[in-house]
């Protein structure tokens, strides 16, 4: 009975926990209604311009150069005077079937060389002990505040040296150097955040340096591989500075001179230019469509340790 009585009466004297506060439904809503309409203005005015470049490509010469393109916002009977002739034209004047072609033998090299370098490099910093490894990265790491034109005097000089100027080595050569700092600060950052279990696990087996390279560490790092392969591609293929230094015009130019030769010096030819600017975007979307969900991931993973 006593027992009983005794926990009856602990019971009874143990404090009651206090309740949160709930904040109302109404209020949180409040509190998100900025947030939602400051992302809705930012695609708004992100959308804007591309949709005056589609507009743009069907119009016919005569309209694209008298008025706007939101004009046909305001006169809804304009949308029967578009136009697909603009991209058959455009594809006939610039060659963009070569073009492509020209593109694609620039681009696949300037993204895979340099990934394949960058990762070497990468799983050595991570990995590897060696006298003065921190100081090298660093050093690596800073010439990504650099800007590229101020390497183009001297390397066009050595280009002309060795006759490379006018390849696609030229190009190739230039993309890789420009883009090797990002690609060794991207993946070291990553493979930082892989288990070293896995690697101690590998050694002990008796592995070398390279079977546990190729076997362990490029496997786990796809997300951080497509990550920077989405910014290498994108980044040649709608690239004109170094096209126009490394290669020039010709049989040999991509797609962004062939696109900026069908402007006139008399400033005609906008919906050309829109229509193949279209066209081109065709293959770098669908390269980030194929890789996107590998992304954000590799972007974030080596961004926070815990």
């Amino acid at each position: 009975m006593s027992t009983q009585t005794t926990q009856t009466t602990q019971k009874v004297s143990a404090p009651a926990r206090p309740r949160r506060a709930r904040t109302p439904r109404g209020r949180g809503a409040g509190r998100r209604l900025p947030t939602k309409l400051s992302v809705l203005l930012v695609c708004a005015l992100w959308t804007v311009p591309t949709l005056g470049v589609v507009v743009t490509s069907f119009r016919s010469v005569d309209d694209a150069g008298s008025s706007g393109w939101w004009t046909l916002l305001a006169h809804p009977g304009g949308f029967t005077h578009l136009t697909t002739g603009n991209y058959s034209k455009a594809i006939e004047q610039a060659d963009l079937g070569t073009a492509f072609l020209n593109s694609m033998a620039i681009t696949l090299p300037a993204v895979f060389l340099p990934l394949l370098i960058a990762a070497f490099a990468a799983y050595a910093f991570t990995f590897m002990t060696f006298k003065g490894r921190d100081t090298l990265f660093i050093v690596i790491v800073s010439l990504l505040v650099v800007p590229n034109y101020v390497a183009f005097v001297p390397i066009i000089k050595l280009y002309a040296s060795v006759q490379l100027n006018g390849t696609f080595p030229a190009a190739w050569l230039a993309h890789i150097g420009f883009g090797m700092s990002l690609a060794v600060y991207l993946l070291r950052n990553y493979m930082a955040t892989l288990p070293r279990d896995v690697i101690e696990s590998a050694k002990i087996d008796g592995a070398s340096h390279f079977q546990t390279f190729y076997r362990l560490i490029l496997p786990m790092s796809a997300p951080a591989l497509a990550s920077f392969a989405i910014f290498q591609f994108l980044w040649v293929w709608n690239d004109l500075l170094v096209a126009l230094v490394f290669v020039g015009p010709g049989d040999k130019q991509p797609v962004t001179i062939a696109v900026s030769n069908l402007l006139n010096q008399q400033g005609t030819g906008w919906e050309l230019v829109t229509a193949a600017g279209l066209f081109s975007v065709l293959v770098p979307l669908a390269v980030f469509l194929l890789l996107q969900r590998y992304f954000v991931r590799g972007l974030t993973s080596g961004a926070v340790k815990g």
